[in-house]
């Protein structure tokens, strides 16, 4: 009896391996917890494109948005762990979020898999230039001689923006207005107007505006200078402690095995790192940094703990 049972896993689990190799075996939904157009339904849509070419079979890419990424990303956690639904996400529902609501609708721990990051994006610090500062310093000295004087925008309470502004004001002693619009185009439109005095935004939101001589990028806000923007330097780089880059990854409902993991976050790595992606990313300012599930919970590990302070200093909350 304990043989026949044993013989029957055997097959079972054989099958599973086989099935998980061969991934994927159906139409692959990819959830997307924004809106049609945001950068991370453009990920994706370049991913599912992609894999579909390499794989021989359908991705459709499926928006949920609502609830500051909470919606779509806990349509992923429940899903069936069969791989036929996969998702991409942020910072903000995977590690964020949790620092902001009182309760999710999912657990980030239980109830997702994490699969592989995909790409960053380097946030970079704009001012208005009719603030007549040319640095970080600069900006930093100003603000402190002027507490509670200057605004800056963002596209949203709790957002990498936002807390990236709080950011920069805990550790420079000093603070601002916060003014939440509902986009990155609506923060530079403001920031251009000197409705607010201050950004920190995506750089891809801002860099075309240097040229119109109203905005001036001070500093990129990743740890080393991005090689896509050389020439300017980073906060730290000012002696201001704060790294804010906008990643996302490719997750999974939990449960999905380790063996269709692998499988699909090689396909994904080898998707995003893709000569005719990764020039389509260069001119959206977006790097490709595939990984380990492992180097990708490092990641929201480290987002929480440097956030957590930020958060409770600023006393920010949804709900």
């Amino acid at each position: 009896m304990k043989r026949g049972i044993a013989a029957a896993l055997a097959v079972l689990l054989g099958a599973f391996c086989v099935s998980a190799q061969d991934w994927p075996t159906r139409m692959v939904r990819i959830i997307v917890p924004f809106a049609a157009g945001a950068t991370p339904d453009l990920v994706a849509r370049l991913i599912a494109d992609r894999m579909q070419q390499q794989l021989g079979q359908t991705f459709i890419v499926e928006n949920r948005p609502g609830a500051s990424g909470n919606t779509g990303t806990d349509d992923v956690a429940k899903a069936a762990p069969d791989g036929a639904t996969i998702g991409v996400s942020i910072g903000g529902p995977l590690a964020i979020n949790k620092l902001l609501f009182r309760k999710l609708p999912y657990d980030p721990n239980k109830d997702l898999a994490l699969i592989t990051m995909l790409v960053t994006q380097p946030s970079a610090l704009a001012v208005n230039t009719s603030l007549g500062v040319n640095s970080t310093a600069e900006l930093v000295e100003l603000m402190r001689r002027n507490p509670d004087k200057y605004n800056f925008g963002s596209i949203g309470t709790g957002s990498l923006s936002h807390l990236a502004m709080e950011a920069i004001a805990l550790k420079s002693g000093t603070r601002l207005v916060h003014v939440p619009y509902p986009s990155s185009p609506q923060a530079v439109t403001a920031l251009i107007r000197d409705e607010v005095q201050m950004v920190c935004l995506p750089a891809i939101a801002v860099m075309p505006q240097v040229g119109t001589g109203a905005v001036r990028v001070l500093a990129v806000s990743t740890a080393q200078r991005s090689a896509l923007l050389p020439g300017i330097p980073t906060l730290k780089e000012a002696g201001i402690d704060v790294e804010a880059d906008a990643w996302m990854g490719l997750i999974a409902p939990a449960g999905l095995s380790a063996a269709a993991i692998e499988r699909i976050g090689r396909a994904g790595g080898e998707a995003i790192t893709s000569a005719a992606i990764r020039d389509k990313l260069t001119a959206q300012l977006m790097e490709p940094i595939p990984g380990t599930p492992a180097e990708f919970r490092a990641r929201i590990e480290a987002d929480i703990a440097r956030w957590t302070p930020v958060i409770d200093a600023a006393k920010i909350k949804i709900d």
